[in-house]
């Protein structure tokens, strides 16, 4: 079976034994689960075509703060990197719209509504067909990590460990043929001085 769901849904199915491996963010290992790291990613500054965000310009906190925004909900992981990112720049948003939808974020964004912190993978495909204009966030750089979990006790079955090799073989192939914008594999992150 594969099941998606927000990362602290995941984590407490892991927790409970109802999955047996999955992908969270920002997790270090726990009394109760391993967490191998597999890629730590950039958040991006997201608009409408007209901003005329380029890939090559990171922009800074205080340029996206000074937009409309249409942000991730108060208590999603995301929404937590994001707000950190605002107290450490003391940047004040003016959020217009939340939502836990990242594909209704993007479409608010098109309809005009305001500016986004997104992952960028999640805008890659924008970013490629030109729907949306995307530039890596900065001063302060905003990066989330993506590890593979699983349970701490226990045999690992066969097919578990499988499915395992094959998310890590396929992670490691989009970041280093460049298709994960921004993404680094753990052996390239630099020292941690950001969030």
């Amino acid at each position: 079976r594969l099941m998606t769901g927000y990362s602290g849904h995941l984590q407490q199915w892991l927790d409970d034994g109802d999955l047996d491996l999955s992908l969270l963010y920002n997790l270090d290992s726990t009394p109760s689960l391993n967490a191998r790291p597999l890629v730590r990613e950039r958040l991006w500054a997201v608009a409408p075509v007209s901003a005329g965000l380029r890939s090559d310009r990171p922009v800074a906190f205080a340029e996206v703060a000074a937009h409309p925004l249409v942000m991730p909900a108060s208590g999603h992981a995301l929404r937590a990197l994001i707000d950190s990112a605002a107290s450490r720049s003391g940047e004040t948003m003016d959020v217009t719209v939340q939502t836990n939808s990242m594909r209704v974020q993007k479409q608010l964004v098109l309809a005009g509504h305001g500016w986004t912190i997104l992952p960028g993978l999640g805008i890659a495909d924008d970013i490629r067909d030109g729907t949306l204009s995307a530039a890596p966030l900065s001063e302060p750089d905003v990066w989330r990590s993506i590890v593979l979990a699983t349970p701490r006790y226990g045999r690992v079955p066969p097919a578990v460990e499988s499915v395992a090799h094959e998310l890590v073989r396929r992670i490691d192939t989009a970041v280093s043929l460049g298709r994960w914008p921004s993404a680094q594999s753990p052996s390239s992150h630099a020292p941690d001085t950001d969030v």
